[in-house]
């Protein structure tokens, strides 16, 4: 897997909407941000874009990501928030350019549709805080992500959770998003997760419709040949009026126990304000035992 080359002070990073609609203002944390960090920043123009939910037409979206795609002055691209509305363009863009120099690219949530994308072409991304949750975000998720930024490789040590499973286990860390996973189930962009480590995360879901997430994953055998599954943030869970009965880490603890991969709950990442960064398409060594859980990228 090949790794965007680094930043390095007065590097410009990009901000671009593939998704939903979003203002200058709502984003002026994080340029405050990167300019703190010695980085300009180059404001895309679907910032303030406005195509009914959208932050401009499909085309206006897929032409703005490609301008910072092509364009060599452009060092990173972080895009602004999620939403809906990548799937849409995807198709649509060419990588050629970034193929011959590769820069990273930043975000989570429907931003999952790039990493994935990205990540099947042999180039890491980083699944990472955006611009619009910058202004919330604790020193941990903008530290982290500055430090994949400037080079450095992550390790992380968590508490143990109950429904840890012990185990060691190495491998190129892939997933994001549970319901874009979902999404692109038989799609070139979906993931061939045999020797991988797979990451989950997912919002304000019906506790049901995880169920059917995870039991379609395990279908399209995504767990067949795993080596390690990290469950971050299940934020906001939504159930019936009949109740479902299990929360959404027993929904995935009780799928997993056909199989005997180590399992790390509660990892510090996605929709919470303690998004720590993760490198996807890096090698990573998992290690979990009754004490800790560890993360380490090599």
């Amino acid at each position: 897997m090949i790794s965007p080359k680094s930043l390095k002070q007065n590097d410009t990073v990009a901000i671009v909407s593939t998704a939903r609609k979003i203002s200058l203002e709502d984003i002026r944390s994080a340029i405050d941000w990167l300019k703190i960090g010695k980085l300009k920043v180059k404001i895309g123009k679907t910032i303030g874009l406005d195509d009914n939910q959208f932050a401009g037409s499909d085309r206006e979206r897929t032409k703005d990501f490609q301008n910072m795609l092509d364009d060599d002055e452009v060092k990173a691209i972080w895009c602004a928030r999620g939403g809906y509305g990548t799937i849409r363009i995807i198709d649509a863009l060419d990588f050629s350019k970034f193929k011959k120099k590769p820069k990273w690219i930043v975000g989570y949530s429907d931003v999952t549709v790039l990493h994935n994308h990205v990540n099947n072409l042999g180039y890491e991304t980083l699944h990472a805080t955006m611009p619009i949750n910058v202004a919330k975000n604790s020193s941990e998720a903008l530290d982290t992500l500055k430090k994949v930024l400037f080079g450095n490789r992550l390790e992380y040590a968590m508490h143990p959770n109950k429904f840890n499973r012990s185990g060691d286990a190495r491998g190129e860390l892939f997933g994001g998003n549970l319901s874009i996973l979902y999404s692109l189930l038989g799609s070139e962009t979906s993931l061939n997760t045999r020797d991988k480590i797979l990451f989950i995360e997912d919002l304000d879901e019906y506790l049901y419709h995880v169920d059917r997430m995870m039991q379609n994953l395990k279908r399209n055998g995504y767990f067949e040949n795993l080596k390690g599954l990290i469950v971050g943030s299940m934020s906001d869970m939504n159930d019936n009026t009949i109740p479902f009965g299990k929360t959404a880490e027993q929904i995935v603890f009780d799928l997993c126990k056909d199989y005997d991969f180590p399992i790390c709950f509660n990892f510090p990442a996605g929709h919470i304000n303690d998004n720590r960064a993760l490198i996807m398409g890096s090698n990573v060594e998992l290690k979990v035992n009754n004490e800790m859980c560890k993360l380490r990228f090599l």
